[in-house]
C-alpha cells in the first residue's frame, strides 16, 4: 500500500504528463503537496522508484516517467496480484522537462595550485540540481592548473558538500592554518596531513594535522565556455 502522500504525488505526476507531456518541477511538486521543503518531495519519489512505480529518465534531469499506478488510480482492470495495473508508454516519447536549477553561494576562488586565500562573497551561483545530491553545498572558483589530470581546469566551478569529515583518496577542499584554501587529493599517512595535487608539475603538501581542516568534499563542477 502506498501512503497518501505518494498517491497524491504520483497523481499529480500523471496528470502533469497528460497536460502537458512535462513532469511536474520538484519545486511544483512541493507545493502541490504542501510540503515544507523539496527533501521531502526526493524521499517521496526515491519510495515510488524504489517500489517501481516510477523512474527517472536517465540522462535527463528530474525527469520522471509514470511506470505503474495504485489500481485506485487507474481506469483500467483486473488487478493484478501486486494490487497495481501496468500503464502503457507513450507513444510518440513527451519532451523532456526543463532543468531545475538551484542557486547555491559562491564563495570566490580556490587554489588547484599553490594555496590562495578563500574569499567570501555574497554571489550566488545557478546549478542544475541534478549535479548535487543530498545535503549543503557551495561553490568555489577554480584558480591554477595542479588538478588538471582529475578533470578539473582553471576557471571551472567546483560544486563542494559542505562537511569536515573525509575519507583517503577523496578530493576536498582543505583550510590550511586557518587561512588558505586548497582542492586536493586528500590522504593521512605516519601521523601527517598530504593534500596531492593531481598534476605531475606540482610537489604534494603536507602538513601537520592540526594544520588543517577539511571544509567540503567535491560534488561536481559546472564548467562554462565562452
Amino acid at each position: 500500500m502506498l501512503t497518501r502522500k505518494q498517491h497524491e504525488l504520483i497523481r499529480f505526476i500523471q496528470v502533469r504528463l497528460e497536460e502537458t507531456g512535462v513532469s511536474p518541477s520538484f519545486e511544483e511538486m512541493k507545493e502541490a503537496l504542501d510540503l515544507k521543503s523539496k527533501s521531502g518531495v526526493h524521499r517521496l519519489i526515491s519510495a515510488l522508484e524504489e517500489r517501481g512505480f516510477i523512474r527517472r529518465l536517465p540522462n535527463r534531469a528530474r525527469a520522471l516517467e509514470v511506470l505503474k499506478q495504485p489500481e485506485d488510480v487507474s481506469n483500467k482492470a483486473p488487478a493484478r496480484s501486486d494490487n497495481v495495473v501496468a500503464l502503457k508508454r507513450p507513444e510518440p516519447p513527451r519532451p523532456a522537462p526543463a532543468n531545475d536549477v538551484i542557486e547555491i553561494p559562491l564563495h570566490g576562488r580556490i587554489a588547484a595550485g599553490v594555496p590562495i586565500e578563500a574569499m567570501e562573497t555574497a554571489s550566488m551561483l545557478p546549478v542544475p540540481a541534478a549535479l548535487l545530491g543530498a545535503g549543503e553545498h557551495y561553490a568555489l572558483e577554480v584558480s591554477g592548473d595542479s588538478m588538471i589530470d582529475a578533470g578539473i581546469f582553471d576557471g571551472d566551478y567546483a560544486l563542494i558538500r559542505r562537511t569536515d569529515v573525509a575519507r583517503d583518496g577523496e578530493i576536498v577542499v582543505a583550510l590550511v592554518r586557518g587561512e588558505e584554501a586548497t582542492l586536493k587529493y586528500l590522504h593521512r599517512e605516519n601521523g601527517r596531513v598530504r593534500l596531492d595535487p593531481a598534476n605531475a608539475a606540482y610537489e604534494p603538501q603536507i602538513y601537520d594535522p592540526r594544520e588543517v581542516v577539511v571544509q567540503g568534499k567535491l560534488a561536481g563542477l559546472l564548467r562554462r565556455y565562452h
